[in-house]
Parts: structure tokens; C-alpha cells; sequence
């Protein structure tokens, strides 16, 4: 399968962008509907696919991003030299949890639910680029409320929040689930921007 002078521009801006681009705005450069852009880049993954291209082209939510393969992650790194970050601490993924399945919240919530002082971890969420603010609250004292990022779904490999793992309810069966995916599960195979 050949590709196509379209789907050649989209691979290119993709490419250059190096971030993910929302599908509205890549149909607009290439002056397509925002249909015809999600047919051209089922249309480009199916030929990365077919060609078997250390790349592939990942969808977030409604953003592309060209990423290369997770198997070629080991050579990458040790080809640029590129240092892992530290993986996220069990304090910051019960964060990110609480967030993730409560947004919008404010810091306040969070630390009601795990019973200790979390300001230090929601701002180190912050900085990594996992958690922003989602503007302020009308309750006394106007406090922000926090929601995941765009980044996030990226660093979990998530195209929307709807993939997230389901949550266990209270009065479940307490046994063990093999089939049961944690947000730990996806944090090991998340990118090395969320470790």
C-alpha cells in the first residue's frame, strides 16, 4: 500500500509537530473536513501498519501524534543517551487516581480521601505536566480544582478518560482479578514522560 499525497502531508506535519495535534487543526492545514482528516489517518496507520514502520500514529482523544513503536523505546534511549525519570511514587499515583476518576477536585478533596497533606504531590503533578488547573471553584475561599492533562492520556497511552480502568465499588468481591487493569498496570507501560 502506497501512501498518498494527503496522507504524505499529514506524516510530515505530524513529524514536525512532534506533539500531539488536534484533528480539527491538522484537517485545516490540510484543508480537509474533519471527517476526511479521521478517514486519511485511519487510512495512514493502516499503511504504517501494513509496512510494518517503527512508527505509529496515535490517537488522544481528538489529537494525532506520530510516535515510534514501544519496542524500539530500548534502542531509542540508549541511542540519544535519554535518562528515564523517576517513576512516579505511590503517594503521586494515588493522586493522579483520585483526580483522574473525580475531576474536576480541589486538593482539599484529594487529601479528604487519602487522610493526609497532598499539596507537595499535586503540585509535583503539576510541574510533570499530568495535572492543571481547571479554574476556581464557587465555594468559600475560591479554591482551584485540579483535572487531568492532555499529557496524561498521552503518558498512559489513553486516548480518553472513558479507557480508564474500571474501579472496584464497595461490597465487590474482595478476590483477586486477574483481568482487572489498575492505573499501575498502564503506568508500566506508559511513555517515560509519566515515570
Amino acid at each position: 500500500m502506497k501512501l498518498t499525497e494527503t496522507q504524505k502531508q499529514m506524516l510530515a506535519v505530524l513529524f514536525a509537530a512532534g506533539a500531539p495535534l488536534e484533528a480539527a487543526r491538522l484537517g485545516e492545514a490540510l484543508e480537509l473536513t474533519l471527517g476526511e482528516t479521521v478517514d486519511q489517518a485511519e487510512a495512514l496507520t493502516a499503511v504504517l501498519d501494513e509496512a510494518e514502520m517503527p512508527f505509529e500514529l496515535r490517537r488522544l482523544g481528538e489529537s494525532y501524534q506520530l510516535c515510534t513503536r514501544p519496542e524500539y523505546g530500548g534502542i531509542i534511549r540508549r541511542t540519544l543517551e535519554i535518562r528515564r525519570n523517576t517513576p512516579l511514587s505511590a503517594a503521586a499515583m494515588e493522586v493522579l487516581a483520585v483526580i483522574a476518576y473525580n475531576q474536576p477536585v480541589t486538593r482539599s478533596f484529594v487529601e479528604q480521601v487519602r487522610g493526609v497533606d497532598s499539596s507537595s504531590v499535586v503540585s509535583s503533578l503539576v510541574e510533570k505536566g499530568l495535572v492543571e488547573e481547571a479554574g476556581r471553584l464557587e465555594l468559600p475561599g475560591k479554591p482551584v480544582a485540579y483535572r487531568t492533562t492532555a499529557n496524561f492520556l498521552r503518558c498512559f497511552g489513553l486516548e480518553s478518560l472513558e479507557q480508564l480502568p474500571d474501579v472496584r465499588h464497595q461490597g465487590e468481591d474482595e478476590a483477586e482479578d486477574d483481568s482487572q487493569v489498575t492505573l499501575e498496570d498502564l503506568a508500566e507501560n506508559a511513555s517515560p514522560e509519566a515515570k
